[in-house]
């Protein structure tokens, strides 16, 4: 009996496990029977919403999906598609004092509290008016641009009054690589109120209403800057401004056939990453007088005596008017008297010279006699067909105003200025002005914008086609045996002209602080490019052997850049090739040579 027990009772084992395990998937199948229509109707309400904001649409949805998937911004990038200027994911530092009270119990956190907190974490914050703004109760922005470590430490503070909002900021990958051209960007408002980014200074202030515009900020905006040229350029003239303790340097680089500019320095610059938005709050004439430091653009804003560099278009101009026709002609060397006043050299250069040797020794009384025969309305004209009396033409905001003679100029005034004094203007006119000269005679409007082939400004002629080839080869002759020897980058086939002016002041002109530029353009037995360098107030130091004049600090200058850019403007260096100045090279003093 006790057998047939214990039998049966192994018998009924698996027939409850096997109930136990019918039970369970029982119970799991109405859970689930349950759950699906939960599911259902959470799947529903998604759908219906989903068809709200899609369909049926309401008055505060104003955007596609399209245009919400755009980037608030759009970017700029350079002619080759490196970034210049794009957005990026960043945290804003909110305070609402509303959340630090809770029915009237005492806050989380005092204000000093708050503000000693805040600065262990920003130590550029005043400790005291940051305690003061939070006890003023207002809510307001802090800070903007945390990066994330910084939220997290702010985070870390414990104290509901300080919020974090993500929002989209702008971000320069290049740092304070050609700030002048970008600009910056600080909050405004649209037209519907809302919250946008606003271009200041320089092409962001420019392309402004393109890069908020829905239609286009999906798609970048290309310039006519190329980032590597660019940073060539700022290396060159930091590196030259420093070995002469210039107060600084300006430099471009402009496309003779186009007008646009390759590359645009002013030194010292900014960095458009640091611009704190809460400096530069209040009304738009408020904001202007609040622009960061450096920000000045020297290039198209600051206006110049640009010395011996104008010999060269006056000559030009002389060539081109038929005053001079036989370059083997000498002229009185000595010095002139006129108006009272005795125009001379710098040293004594002979009795007499010819055109080349004048414009190879930078000679003023030469220059100034050949401006008497050509006569002040003649080279007025040719000036004011360079752009010499009014504004650069270039899209950037800041353009200086030339300090013109006016329309009568006298036989002094003519005298002066044919050697670059008496007239004020900015180093982007005298490259306008020099891709005129080379180029074939037409003169266009420098650009930032890049050009497409074949779309170039039709321009205007200034100079005959034989008289920009002659004057390509008296540049060249002045880089290869005066004064811009130094510029002569071989195999690049460099030519320009130095300029050493006095800065002007009450009463007469400051001799020991000049402004020194070297304007060139390369290559030029097929010239593509102008390339000016200028410092202001170079000092007498062991690296331009204690000399202050361009041929000894802007030149050098220019010939380090050449090799440097040349082959990325795809113009190889060749030592084969030159321009012709068979003709002209006897005219020269065996002594020159």
């Amino acid at each position: 009996m006790a057998s047939i027990a214990i039998d049966s009772m192994v018998a009924a084992g698996p027939l409850r496990v096997a109930n136990k395990r019918l039970e369970s998937l029982l119970v799991a199948r109405m859970r689930a029977l349950l759950l699906m229509p939960a599911f259902g109707l959470i799947a529903l309400v998604a759908l219906l919403r989903i068809a709200a904001f899609g369909v049926l649409g309401g008055p505060d949805i104003q955007l596609s999906m399209e245009q919400r998937l755009l980037p608030p911004r759009g970017e700029i990038t350079d002619r080759n598609g490196l970034p210049l200027a794009r957005n990026y994911d960043a945290f804003a530092l909110w305070y609402d004092p509303s959340e630090m009270k809770d029915g009237g119990s005492p806050l989380v956190h005092t204000p000093e509290e708050v503000a000693a907190s805040l600065a262990a974490i920003f130590p550029d914050i005043d400790q005291a008016d940051m305690a003061h703004r939070l006890a003023s109760g207002k809510r307001q922005y802090l800070r903007r641009r945390l990066l994330p470590e910084e939220a997290n430490r702010v985070f870390d503070i414990g104290e509901p009054a300080l919020e974090l909002p993500a929002e989209k900021d702008r971000f320069y990958p290049q740092g304070s690589m050609a700030a002048h051209v970008l600009g910056y960007v600080t909050d405004g408002e649209d037209e519907d109120g809302n919250v946008v980014k606003v271009g200041n200074l320089g092409m962001e202030a420019v392309l402004n209403e393109r890069l908020n515009d829905p239609a286009h900020r999906g798609e970048p905006a290309a310039i006519a800057l190329d980032l590597r040229v660019q940073g060539a350029l700022e290396d060159e003239l930091r590196k030259g401004m420093l070995a002469v303790n210039a107060r600084g340097a300006t430099g471009l680089v402009l496309d003779v056939d186009t007008g646009e500019v390759i590359a645009l320095a002013s030194l010292p610059s900014f960095d458009p990453n640091d611009v704190k938005p809460s400096d530069l709050i209040g009304t738009p004439e408020q904001q202007r007088l609040k622009q960061p430091a450096n920000s000045f653009n020297s290039v198209t804003h600051q206006v110049y005596e640009l010395g011996s560099t104008f010999k060269p278009l006056s000559i030009a101009a002389a060539i081109d008017a038929g005053i001079v026709r036989d370059l083997s002609l000498r002229y009185d060397a000595k010095p002139v008297k006129v108006a009272g006043r005795t125009l001379s050299d710098s040293h004594s250069l002979g009795d007499t010279l010819n055109v080349p040797e004048a414009l190879i020794h930078s000679s003023n009384t030469v220059t100034a006699r050949i401006a008497d025969k050509l006569g002040g309305d003649r080279l007025r004209d040719t000036m004011r067909d360079l752009g010499f009396a009014e504004r650069p033409y270039i899209e950037l905001p800041s353009r200086g105003k030339p300090l013109w003679p006016g329309e009568k100029w006298s036989r002094i005034t003519t005298m002066t200025v044919s050697y670059g004094h008496g007239v004020s203007v900015t180093p982007l006119h005298l490259a306008s002005a020099y891709a005129a000269m080379v180029n074939g005679g037409i003169w266009r409007p420098a650009t930032l914008l890049k050009v497409e082939p074949g779309q170039e400004v039709r321009g205007r002629r200034v100079f005959k086609e034989d008289t920009s080839a002659r004057m390509r080869q008296l540049l060249r002759m002045i880089a290869i045996y005066g004064t811009g020897k130094s510029a002569d980058a071989p195999g690049y086939r460099v030519g320009g002209k130095t300029g050493s002016a006095e800065k002007p002041s009450r009463g007469g002109y400051k001799e020991k602080l000049l402004v020194s530029t070297f304007a060139a353009a390369f290559p030029m037995d097929d010239p593509r490019y102008v390339v000016v360098a200028m410092l202001d107030e170079p000092k007498g130091t062991t690296a331009s052997s204690f000399q202050r004049t361009a041929a000894w600090n802007a030149a050098p200058i220019v010939g380090k850049l050449v090799p440097r850019i040349g082959p990325l403007l795809d113009v190889r260096p060749d030592l084969s090739r030159d321009i012709d100045i068979s003709d002209l090279r006897p005219l020269i003093r065996s002594e020159i040579k």
